[in-house]
């Protein structure tokens, strides 16, 4: 491992400060973020803009140790495939400073604290959800899929997509059909976002023989599923607003116009499959899009938004309703 390594990884702690940070990269923290951010419009929609602070902090906490605990072990399971590429070499454990052994009692310990948390403020229900996130992430996604099938995006997203299940069932104990569109919205929007993420990076995948979509099928068939699923995408995250009534006009317009820059973006790459740029592009655009969706479900939810709202949808009715009928 040494010759490997060289000099860029520097397989020892020389202060209990480079462990603690080595602990923290273990748990992908710019990966948590996005899914806290999911968690949280989940509660904010699911309370109509009035959320327990209290509850709000533990549920984003239970919710940061569940999937740092799933980070960590996939870590621990991908360590031979990472020592290979080139851009997780640095990772503490194929670099040797973190024992696996190690990593794997952190996990438990981190999922275990999670549980915890969660059933004693929240509630059962939010517990077994965030610890069905971190089974279905490692053992369906990383151990089963993510090695074996083209279709590994796809199915494993549904790991990703539980955080606003948690954020929903810690404020109401029980999930509608507004918090399983939630899952559908983050589900719909997982491939795209990893698939773009897959083109730019493809040939490291094919290096360590991950079976990601662009290695095997090809960068044009990658980009029409891209645009597929954005196709699918855009119309889904509308449902909230008719026929769910969960959200209103401000996360609607939200949802339109960012839904319109991403099947733009989508078809740029539909047109210039091979150019890694306007991959990446669309990647970048992806975490743009579903941190600004979750923000206009969060400012929709607002109780003086939701009542100008109404107020508005009443308006433009009641104008609709003088307007002569023509026969």
């Amino acid at each position: 491992m040494q010759e490997v390594l060289g000099n860029s990884a520097t397989r020892h702690h020389e202060n209990f400060g480079q462990v603690l940070q080595s602990y923290y990269q273990l748990t992908k923290p710019r990966i948590i973020l996005l899914l806290l951010i999911t968690t949280a419009a989940g509660m904010w929609v699911a309370a109509a803009g009035e959320v327990d602070a209290v509850k709000l902090i533990v549920t984003l906490v239970g919710g940061a140790l569940a999937s740092a605990s799933a980070n960590t072990i996939n870590c621990l399971y991908d360590s031979d495939i990472d020592y290979i590429m080139e851009r997780t070499r640095w990772r503490p454990i194929p670099s040797g400073r973190i024992k696996p052994r190690d990593a794997l009692f952190f996990a438990i310990v981190l999922a275990a604290v999670s549980f915890g948390l969660l059933t004693v403020v929240d509630n059962l229900l939010t517990a077994l959800l965030a610890m069905s996130g971190i089974v279905f992430y490692v053992l369906v996604y990383t151990h089963w899929l993510k090695r074996h099938s083209t279709q590994n995006i796809v199915i494993g997203g549904a790991a990703g997509a539980i955080p606003p299940l948690v954020g929903w069932a810690a404020v109401t104990g029980e999930l509608s059909w507004a918090a399983w569109l939630l899952f559908g919205i983050i589900f719909l929007w997982t491939p795209p976002h990893f698939w773009a993420l897959a083109m730019m990076i493809r040939d490291d995948y094919a290096a360590v023989g991950v079976p990601m979509l662009p290695v095997i099928e090809g960068d044009e068939t990658t980009a029409r599923q891209i645009w597929f699923y954005t196709l699918i995408l855009v119309p889904v995250s509308l449902l909230l607003v008719f026929p769910l009534h969960a959200c209103g006009l401000v996360y609607g317009l939200f949802a339109v116009v960012l839904g319109g820059v991403f099947v733009v973006k989508a078809w740029q790459l539909l047109q210039n499959p091979s150019q890694r740029d306007v991959a990446k592009s669309v990647f970048k655009f992806s975490i743009f899009y579903l941190m600004l969706l979750c923000a206009g479900m969060v400012v929709d939810s607002l109780p003086v938004v939701h009542q100008f709202s109404v107020a508005f949808s009443d308006k433009m009715l009641w104008m609709l309703s003088l307007m002569p009928v023509c026969s």
